[in-house]
């Protein structure tokens, strides 16, 4: 499957939304917590105006998947990154990520910490990501626990110059 990632736009706003809550829905969480996670899975217009989101396109340009960066400096946070679930397995993660990680890497990052839902963790392992802790939420009187992730980013290499050789 040929992609392209690319800037979203504002007027991606309700895409980008079906794209989360599909995502998160895939996994048979309860109706009611899907609703709890409204508010964290619609992305607006202003939100995308705000941040560096950045979405997976097909041949078609149609939305596949999306990512979005926040946090500042040499820690980054990837706040976003969903894939519909007809393209789960086709690589759409994965390209999402490497994009992500450049551009993380572009901005200055050191490090992207991810709060991963635990059926992500292992996808988040598998691009080098290493669960350093975890997060605990209350939800409705149980304690829910998602991993909290870190990816490293290597310091870009200065350029070549033959007469900075020792």
């Amino acid at each position: 499957m040929t992609i392209r990632i690319v800037r979203a736009r504002p007027e991606h706003a309700v895409r980008l939304t079906q794209i989360a809550h599909a995502a998160k829905s895939y996994w048979g969480y309860p109706a009611q917590w899907i609703e709890l996670w409204r508010n964290q899975l619609t992305i607006t217009e202003a939100y995308i105006e705000a941040n560096e989101v950045y979405a997976a396109v097909d041949a078609d340009d149609v939305i596949l998947g999306f990512y979005a960066l926040g946090g500042e400096g040499e820690k980054r946070t990837l706040e976003h990154l969903w894939v519909q679930p007809q393209s789960f397995g086709a690589g759409v993660g994965r390209q999402l990520f490497t994009h992500a990680v450049a551009r993380a890497q572009t901005l200055g990052a050191r490090v992207i910490e991810i709060e991963s839902d635990p059926h992500a963790e292992g996808f988040y392992q598998r691009m080098g990501a290493e669960t350093i802790g975890e997060v605990t939420y209350d939800m409705e009187g149980s304690p829910r626990r998602l991993p909290l992730m870190a990816y490293m980013l290597q310091k870009p290499s200065p350029p070549f110059h033959p007469d900075n050789e020792e």
